[in-house]
């Protein structure tokens, strides 16, 4: 047992959490003995659990646990006595690989086995530290929205594939079916029959109503509307296919709707914040990716030593591993998804949005680089602009770095150059 933290904690606790039951392993300081025990995941259980160890226990608790989120760590973070300690599942995975090939596992066995990596390697876990509860707030809510679109798109792709059973024309009509208009308009003319019947002036007022204006968008529409022929006259396809379309286009109206719900709750809180100049002033950010940086980031600046910790962390910087001989690089497996996926995507909008950025792009895409390939390495040169940006807590300027770039001799200062003259 390691025992540089003796003085630190009375008492180790390894948990296994689950929806009904936590499966405990507790183990005091200075003493090799381990007792297990199992709490029912209900409020008064748990603070009944809690008070007996305050009694038992005097001081401080570490607490080992699989998740830095969740029902059982958000009922533990009420009591100033426990100091919680996440263990990455895949880590604690590997861990109990070690001494049960046969990967037998089981609930009690799992909470000893975090107690164990607890007390043997502190130094490798660091404590579980909340942020403001405006960054928490906004870390949930961007991390949500996604979600919401993720349901976006998935209706989107069903509704279309539903049209093109009995309804194509519509496709063509309008750009983009992830909008009230083309929402509403399907609603109100659900079948090609339908909207042939109705009138020239019905759907001028229509589209008016709906804020579109624009004359030769609504006559190019109406003279497709007219000439339109029906994929099918059989009903045995228009029925299922028009109820099932239209339960999608309500099931994706108010999808939108909530989107932008929480879109409104993203922008209003995250312009309170201290830090959204700083993120607010990135090329191509815009509403949407500007809090999804800040979340990426949080406000903890002694979170992260340097740039590489938060690169490699988000799992933009590349593995390279090494085996005798043999030496390969590859792209980090493990790591949290959504926040990569926050720094790839934010970085393609920045290729037409500075300078350097795109010069870089297409310099990576000419040495054969993939499109992907490509913005993760782009990423990856922009989160230690953005580190040193949040640092400081300096917005970004582009001309600054454009100057840094030429006092250096860097040749994407030519190339910036070059992309600006054309």
């Amino acid at each position: 047992m390691n025992t540089d933290n003796n003085s630190v904690y009375s008492a180790y606790i390894g948990i296994d959490w689950a929806d009904t039951k936590h499966d405990v392993c507790i183990q005091a300081t200075n003493d090799s003995t381990r007792t297990f025990a199992v709490i029912e995941h209900k409020v008064d259980k748990i603070d009944e659990w809690v008070q007996t160890l305050r009694k038992k226990y005097q001081g401080s608790i570490a607490i080992a646990v699989e998740i830095s989120k969740g029902p059982i760590v958000y009922a533990l973070q009420k009591y100033d006595c426990f100091v919680i300690f996440p263990i990455n599942p895949a880590t604690l995975a590997t861990y109990r690989l070690a001494f049960k090939s046969s990967r037998a596992k089981n609930d009690p066995g799992d909470a000893e086995l975090a107690l164990d990596m607890l007390i043997r390697y502190p130094e490798r876990f660091q404590a579980l530290t909340p942020q403001s509860v405006e960054m928490r707030t906004l870390t949930s809510l961007v991390e949500d929205r996604r979600n919401f679109v993720n349901d976006k798109i998935r209706l989107t792709n069903r509704l279309r594939s539903t049209l093109k059973q009995y309804y194509p024309q519509i496709l063509e009509w309008f750009d983009h079916i992830d909008n009230p208009l083309f929402c509403n308009f399907l609603i109100r003319w659900p079948t090609l029959l339908q909207a042939k019947r109705a009138r020239q002036s019905t759907f001028i007022q229509f589209f008016h109503k709906h804020h579109m204006f624009f004359k030769r968008v609504q006559e190019k529409r109406l003279v497709a509307i007219k000439a339109s022929k029906p994929l099918t006259y059989d009903n045995a396809v228009i029925i299922p296919n028009r109820i099932k379309a239209l339960a999608l286009v309500e099931q994706l109206r108010l999808v939108l709707d909530i989107i932008e719900q929480y879109d409104n709750e993203i922008e209003q809180i995250s312009k309170q914040h201290d830090d959204f100049a700083i993120f607010d002033s990135l090329p191509g950010a815009g509403p949407i990716l500007t809090p999804r940086l800040m979340v990426a980031f949080g406000e903890q600046r002694d979170r992260f030593k340097n740039a590489s910790d938060i690169q490699r962390y988000s799992g933009v910087a590349p593995v390279t591993e090494q085996s005798g001989k043999k030496h390969w690089v590859h792209w980090r497996w493990q790591c949290p998804t959504f926040l990569r996926q926050t720094f790839v995507e934010w970085a393609a909008k920045t290729i037409n949005k500075s300078l350097w950025a795109g010069a870089y792009y297409y310099q990576q895409r000419a040495r054969g680089c993939p499109h992907q390939a490509a913005l993760r390495s782009l990423a990856f040169k922009w989160i230690r602009i953005i580190y040193r940006c949040w640092k400081t807590k300096t917005p970004y300027d582009e001309l600054l770095y454009l100057k840094a770039l030429k006092e250096r001799g860097s040749k994407l200062f030519d190339k910036s150059l070059i992309a600006e003259s054309n």
